[in-house]
């Protein structure tokens, strides 16, 4: 009995590595930069993290430039030809985590040297090397000041308190451009701050304006 166990346990681990390593292809929907859709397998690539779509990056009171799209449109360009992806792992949310090739091309390599997207060290240091060269030639996201994604989404998910009890207008940044909404108003109470995205909060509505931002409605 213990020896048809053991027989069935050997299986199952051969029939595991097979279906693990057994490359994936079909018709390929880019999500976002690091993410992408082949027929009906949802993938993260391996070892990169790319822009949120809708992020954006550069400094305060700087022109803000959507690199999250950026990011989208890169990936776009490279899966292009078709895409071969091999099978790492599955992540919390039952993504495929994959390797992806197009062209004899390793995606995430391409994705990081090209600076649209860094090496997701918490997981695999594969990358390393092409976010260094990147980061020295200036090149994508390196271009001026960017949140790592995962800073990015923790800001996203954690709403910022004002610092000051005092200063309680807040300053927005959406496609609409940077808004500000004093207390009270239609939209105050839904706005969530993050300061990771490059919003901030105000003590008065005249140092919101003269910071570049406009009241909501405006």
């Amino acid at each position: 009995m213990v020896r048809i166990i053991l027989i069935a346990l050997v299986l199952l681990g051969c029939a595991t590595a097979t279906q693990r390593d057994t490359p994936l292809s079909g018709d390929v929907r880019v999500v976002d930069g690091d993410t992408l859709h082949l027929d009906r397998a949802r993938i993260r690539l391996h070892g990169i993290d790319a822009p949120e779509a809708g992020q954006t990056c550069g400094a305060e009171r700087v022109a803000r430039w959507d690199c999250g799209a950026r990011a989208t449109r890169a990936l776009e360009r490279l899966v292009a030809g078709g895409v071969v992806c091999t099978p790492r792992d599955r992540d919390r949310y039952d993504r495929v985590v994959a390797v992806c090739h197009s062209g004899g091309r390793d995606i995430g390599a391409e994705m990081v040297a090209a600076g649209w997207a860094v090496a997701y060290r918490r997981y695999a240091t594969d990358y390393v090397v092409q976010e260094e060269i990147a980061r020295r030639s200036g090149a994508g996201l390196w271009r001026g000041a960017f949140v790592r994604p995962a800073q990015h989404r923790r800001g996203a998910r954690q709403a910022e308190a004002p610092p000051d009890a005092a200063c309680r207008i807040k300053g927005n940044i959406s496609e609409h451009g940077r808004i500000y909404h004093a207390v009270g108003t239609r939209w105050y109470r839904r706005t969530r701050i993050s300061r990771a995205k490059g919003e901030r909060w105000f003590c008065s509505e005249a140092e919101a304006r003269a910071a570049g931002w406009r009241a909501a409605g405006s």
